[in-house]
């Protein structure tokens, strides 16, 4: 089945085939896993071809493997993109792709909120070398529009944003940056989305990043990120921000493991979202919470834009407690069932603490700028029975 027929079947369908024949590969069933570091040449003009660019094909595995081309096919097939490239960590991908986007003087626009290795990233990686970080709150439109310049190369935001779960309008944000200058790039992290609930690029956005580790692969036992957006930017990631500035090469056996995942992307994050939505809400409802963070909510200020752009609500959430820190301290040390760590998108549920563990590069008044409270506690709804996790997190609220 050709790539245009499997671009019309659903996305669960799409999601298992994308991108793989087994037809063309002695009729296995799961994509062989080319564990080869380089590849031969029928002769000299071939490899001369393929080394310019001239001729389709592998030459050697830090450009390219073909188990990593079919999952490539499937990420940008699932993201409506026209290609993709897998890496070794999704800082990898953002680091691959911003080394390649900008340069000393030009200035990349950041949302004021990001995952902590991210701000690392734009605090002591980017700014080092010359280029301008700048933060708005990209959920106020106004306040995009008044720190776009004309050195302005790249808008970049999470949504929801990792950890307090501000939603953040894509459309309105790739419009009004779009009408300033066609050629900004608009970056969006959707790892914790994934394609089956949000898909930016197509409201506006031109490149997708990922960490695989999170949900694509979805079960706790790899290391990986991706880039989706069009092919020529794809292109020019791969061959200067990966094989020259990061090196952030994906291993086949990687690759395997997440083509693995998202075979049951679609059901998992359909519990994953379910699950959520029940925790959230018995949360919402308990004396000891103060604030429930979780756009399924109602009465959430972001649930307006989340319910217009995103199929479902999504298994993360955020919470903060009446007694504070200290008990929010005190609930994470006293869980049995949920897991202490960080991470997300696995089969356990699995709670954190930003402010002194992923979002822990901040210092405190950095946090408090860019909307990361200290008592902030971060949830990844699981796959178990909701029931049980809720009466884990209840035991865990008393006292």
């Amino acid at each position: 089945m050709s790539s245009d027929n499997k671009k019309k079947l659903s996305f669960a369908t799409r999601a298992v085939h994308a991108g793989y024949d087994s037809a063309n590969n002695e009729g296995s069933l799961n994509p062989p896993i080319y564990m080869t570091s380089t590849y031969a040449f029928d002769n000299v003009a071939q490899g001369a071809a393929r080394f310019a660019g001239e001729e389709k094909g592998h030459f050697y595995s830090r450009i390219s493997n073909p188990t990593q081309e079919i999952l490539e096919t499937r990420l940008a097939n699932l993201e409506e993109g026209e290609a993709a490239l897998a890496t070794a960590s999704g800082m990898g991908a953002i680091t691959a792709t911003l080394w390649t986007l900008v340069a000393p003087g030009d200035q990349v626009l950041v949302d004021k909120t990001l995952y902590g290795c991210t701000f690392s990233f734009m605090e002591h990686g980017l700014k080092k070398f010359g280029v301008d970080i700048c933060y708005a709150d990209f959920t106020d439109p106004t306040e995009v529009a008044r720190n776009l310049t004309d050195k302005t190369k790249v808008v970049y935001f999470e949504t929801p944003v990792n950890p307090n779960m501000r939603v953040i309008d894509i459309p309105v944000v790739s419009s009004l940056v779009k009408a300033y200058n066609p050629d900004i790039k608009v970056m969006v992290d959707n790892t914790y989305c994934t394609p089956a609930l949000q898909r930016p690029l197509t409201m506006g956005a031109d490149l997708v990043v990922h960490s695989a580790t999170k949900y694509l692969g979805g079960h706790g036992d790899l290391i990986a990120g991706a880039v989706v957006g069009d092919a020529e930017t794809i292109q020019q990631i791969r061959l200067f921000g990966l094989k020259d500035m990061t090196g952030a090469v994906i291993s086949p056996m990687t690759v395997f493991l997440i083509l693995r995942g998202i075979k049951t992307l679609q059901l998992r994050m359909e519990r994953h979202c379910q699950n959520a939505q029940a925790i959230a809400e018995m949360l919402d409802a308990h004396p000891a919470v103060d604030k429930v963070f979780f756009p399924g909510l109602k009465n959430d200020p972001w649930h307006a834009v989340a319910a217009k752009q995103m199929d479902a609500f999504g298994g993360m959430m955020a919470l903060e407690l009446k007694g504070g820190y200290e008990a929010g301290v005190r609930m994470l040390n006293k869980l049995k069932l949920a897991k202490l760590a960080v991470s997300l998108g696995d089969a356990e549920t699995l709670i954190e603490h930003p402010a002194s563990m992923t979002h822990g590069v901040y210092t405190s008044e950095e946090r408090g700028e860019h909307g990361i409270s200290e008592g902030l506690v971060r949830i990844s709804a699981g796959l178990e029975a909701v029931e049980d996790i809720i009466a884990d997190l209840e035991q865990a609220l008393v006292g």
